[in-house]
């Protein structure tokens, strides 16, 4: 389902574990993992989520880091992202959190609108969190808690 107005959201997140994605320190993380991303994939306003083979995107590599994860999606709109991470059972890994990763000194979250039906990259992801950082947030990157209006679609783009 297309958006209104044109134009979905897309979000990342990234963290860093504290062990390797296979040590037993993890392992609880890893196993609510499908739960999580079939969570997703059934929500309301859900579009599209960035995975490799194995269903999710634990090994796609974004940092020279191997502990550094990434997760990306696509959402019809700010509100059914934020229903899915903060009003659905995806809370309960969130509020664990802090026992498999370590606080960041940058975002680990950074939201930005594109045109509905097109997919954000790797790249422009960590660009994202790159320009939140340096910049804090604006309409090229921002938070839940700063955020910007979707763009209003011009008439010439309408037609």
């Amino acid at each position: 389902m297309v958006s209104g107005n044109g134009f979905h959201l897309a979000q990342v997140n990234v963290a860093r574990l504290l062990a390797p994605i296979d040590d037993p320190l993890i392992a609880d993380f890893v196993a609510q993992l499908d739960a999580v991303n079939a969570l997703a994939d059934a929500s309301p306003g859900f579009a599209w989520r960035l995975k490799d083979d194995s269903g999710n995107a634990t090994s796609i590599p974004a940092f020279d880091d191997p502990r550094m994860i990434i997760n990306m999606s696509v959402w019809e709109s700010l509100e059914a992202l934020r229903d899915y991470v903060y009003r659905s059972d995806h809370t309960k890994v969130l509020t664990r959190r802090r026992e498999w990763f370590e606080k960041l000194d940058r975002p680990h979250l950074a939201l930005w609108w594109i045109a509905a039906g097109t997919l954000p990259t790797v790249e422009e992801a960590t660009r994202r969190l790159q320009i939140l950082a340096e910049r804090g947030p604006s309409a090229d990157a921002f938070t839940f808690r700063d955020r910007f209006p979707a763009p209003v679609a011009t008439q010439a783009a309408a037609s």
